[in-house]
């Protein structure tokens, strides 16, 4: 089995020489970039998508097809959801630039492009339209509490690396 997941793994020369799940994974996550830069960039889509499904929020609520308190409970519900998903986000403190790097997870750009494919097909029907304010708002609340947990963690390795003081 590993002999062919070899053979396999060998036809794409882009990946690393070895092959194994750590080098591959280590791999998948791409370069690591300043942590300004990738807080400010999820910052600019977490407003986008808030201002995009605004609209669709007004929209759908207006047509009684949803109401603004199960917006609040879905965010509220999925908030610490993103908070937790937050500790996944692979960072370090690097002493050289005196900043904190971060590298993309996949695990929550999946989930996040589920969720918007999710929604777009269910917009498609007018009887899913609920559907899809339910996966804007979970979509919103995993992102709004991600956010601050990047945030908070990077608080946190500056103040260890010594890159801040209390």
């Amino acid at each position: 089995m590993n002999e062919l997941l070899n053979q396999l793994l060998n036809k794409f020369p882009f990946l690393p020489a070895d092959k194994s799940i750590p080098s591959l994974l280590a791999w998948g996550r791409g370069e690591m970039k300043k942590s300004p830069f990738k807080i400010w960039l999820r910052a600019f889509l977490f407003v986008q998508f808030s201002a995009i499904f605004s609209v669709y929020f007004f929209r759908d609520i207006a047509a009684g097809h949803f109401h603004w308190e199960w917006v609040g409970l879905i965010y509220l519900l999925c908030f610490p959801v993103g908070m937790l998903m937050s500790r996944i986000v692979p960072m370090r403190a690097d002493a050289e630039t005196r900043a904190v790097l971060l590298s993309m997870d996949f695990v929550y750009l999946v989930l996040i492009w589920v969720l918007v494919i999710g929604k777009l097909i269910a917009s498609l029907d007018p009887a899913w339209v609920f559907l899809a304010d339910i996966c804007m708002a979970v979509i919103l609340g995993i992102m709004s509490g991600r956010l601050g947990g990047i945030c908070i963690r990077v608080r946190r390795y500056k103040l260890a690396a010594g890159f801040l003081s209390r």
